[in-house]
């Protein structure tokens, strides 16, 4: 498209210019906290298709707005004030950063042109951002406004997605413009080079045991659909990252497993054995799953950008360019199944599922992982989507859970933060009402960002929110045992969440027996609304088969 002069060359107030550039790039959402600083952008906010999004916390906007963007693919967009507003969202932008979800941030910031109030707030916010955005700027002058708004989209949209900062002051906002909208227009990548096809083509059919590996970067839909096609004709087995499931269906016989920890388990093996990994996707900011050595086994990376080469990954052929066509014309070089010496692959997957259904219906009480995992999955369909605060449960969710469809296991594997799992899942049941979403919490995360309850109950979302409960920091607590520190210092108390969720307009729940588990989550879904189940979780699990099982583990290499 070309751009357009949607205000005719009529004088108009640079924020409502702003937010009419917003509109042009399709924003449907912002999530906000605002500030003194943001009252102009704010009114006009008002009379926009934009729908505001009031959070009780910049956190909870910014993480919602940086889901939008990992869903959808489209920048989501967040609005704070100017200083502790804006630091709020630092960790929100690095979660965005380092996970690769388009996220746009609006702060304001006092005048710049003449001082009212000395430095009262006021910290370099566009400094602060850069590190940890692609791109971070203060507008200075309204006419910038329409190239400085299609700029940050174009950046923060474009692979590998990230976060982008827009720093708008008071005196900016109210001026006269008369700037033209620059329309926004599709992109096309890269198609890779046909001579290093050829090669990872070659590399491919020399191979006796080649493996493909699935990370966050194809978690994009016609990736998607281009290596589910490109598994069901080569024939060769797969494994994922934690930000990689769902990708390609996991109930596939060819389906290994999750590497969901960084080494040593039994997917491992398969890894081990390898002799070329078919890396799809997959970046080191997401915790490598295998480490490459000198004189190992070769590597070919097959993403839409360079391999970012450190001490465990230095890929031999990189084909670089759009996933989806790259992957559609190496399965056409290959032109059918590829030979693989596949039977130890399937000693490994009879192993690794043997592992994770174990237990799956034990009927201890407080519950154990593995039957709470088994039980999740029987509740929630295939295009149903859990969304995952950090904690001990993650690794165990990656490893048991089963994903049959993208982006319906979201975690965050790259920042690992806490707080994120309930603004996460609230994006989704904001996007998708007609599913069913669940999010899932360990107590400490939960209560980072636990008043953003009411933001659900006032958006009228149907969502279920589940709080594992062991009263501590529980992975903190797992790592101090691995490391052979006593138990100490990680315990504390937590709130009645029944009566904390009814205070809210929520539903509360105490699940007391294993067996009510699964009713009481049927029940939840069918009322609908808000509705917070509490579950005790004993850990003990986490030593026996996370840490002393694994340690026994003997490869059959």
């Amino acid at each position: 498209m070309t751009s357009t002069a949607v205000n005719d060359g009529k004088s108009m107030k640079a924020s409502d210019l702003f937010v009419a550039a917003l509109e042009a790039e399709g924003v449907e959402y912002i999530f906000a906290v605002p500030g003194e600083e943001n009252l102009d952008f704010l009114e006009s906010l008002r009379t926009s298709s934009i729908e505001l999004v009031l959070t009780r916390h910049e956190q909870g906007a910014g993480f919602m707005a940086a889901t939008y963007g990992r869903l959808t693919g489209k920048a989501g967009v967040c609005m704070a004030t100017l200083g502790p507003g804006a630091t709020n969202f630092a960790t929100p932008a690095a979660y965005a950063h380092l996970g690769g979800m388009p996220l746009i941030m609006i702060t304001g910031q006092k005048p710049i042109k003449k001082s009212k109030q000395g430095q009262f707030q006021i910290i370099d916010v566009v400094g602060l951002f850069d590190p940890i955005c692609k791109m971070s700027k203060q507008i200075v002058h309204g006419n910038t406004i329409p190239s400085l708004v299609r700029e940050a989209f174009r950046v923060a949209e474009e692979e590998r997605p990230g976060a982008v900062l827009l720093e708008l002051p008071e005196d900016i906002a109210e001026e006269e413009t008369n700037a033209p909208i620059l329309e926004p227009h599709d992109r096309h990548y890269a198609v890779a080079d046909d001579r290093v096809l050829e090669e990872a083509s070659q590399l491919i059919c020399a191979a006796k045991m080649p493996l493909v590996l699935v990370g966050a970067g194809a978690n994009r839909k016609q990736a998607s659909i281009a290596l589910s096609k490109f598994i069901e004709q080569t024939q060769i087995p797969f494994f994922n990252t934690q930000m990689g499931k769902g990708v390609i269906d996991e109930r596939s016989g060819l389906f290994l497993g999750t590497a969901a920890l960084s080494d040593g388990d039994y997917v491992h093996c398969a890894v081990e054995r390898a002799d070329l990994i078919i890396n799809v996707g997959h970046d080191v900011v997401e915790k490598p799953p295998f480490f490459m050595e000198e004189g190992g086994k070769q590597v070919i990376h097959i993403n839409y950008k360079s391999a970012q080469v450190d001490q465990v990954y230095f890929p031999q052929i990189e084909v670089v360019g759009d996933i989806a066509r790259s992957i559609t014309r190496l399965g056409e070089r290959l032109g059918g199944k590829v030979a693989v010496e596949d039977e130890y692959y399937r000693m490994v997957r009879g192993e690794i599922e043997a592992h994770t259904s174990e237990l799956s219906d034990d009927p201890r009480f407080p519950i154990i992982p593995q039957r709470f995992v088994a039980d999740t999955r029987k509740v929630m369909g295939d295009h149903d989507i859990i969304a995952l605060d950090n904690g001990v449960y993650k690794i165990w969710y990656a490893r048991n859970y089963k994903a049959y469809e993208p982006n319906t296991v979201l975690l965050d594997n790259a920042l690992a933060t806490m707080g994120a799992g309930l603004p996460s899942a609230m994006m989704a049941a904001k996007l998708y009402p007609e599913r069913r979403v669940m999010a899932i919490c360990g107590d400490g995360g939960f209560m980072m960002n636990s008043q953003e309850l009411e933001t659900a109950v006032r958006q009228g979302m149907n969502l279920v929110v589940t709080i594992l409960n062991d009263n501590s920091y529980g992975m903190i607590r797992w790592k101090q045992a691995d490391a052979g520190f006593d138990d100490w210092g990680l315990e504390f108390n937590n709130p009645d969440f029944v009566q904390y969720a009814n205070s809210y307009g929520a539903t509360g729940h105490r699940v007391e027996r294993t067996e009510d588990l699964v009713p009481t989550f049927e029940a939840a879904f069918k009322a609908g609304g808000v509705h917070l189940v509490e579950v005790p979780v004993d850990y003990s699990e986490n030593k026996r088969v996370l840490l002393d099982e694994l340690k026994e583990k003997v490869c059959l290499i």
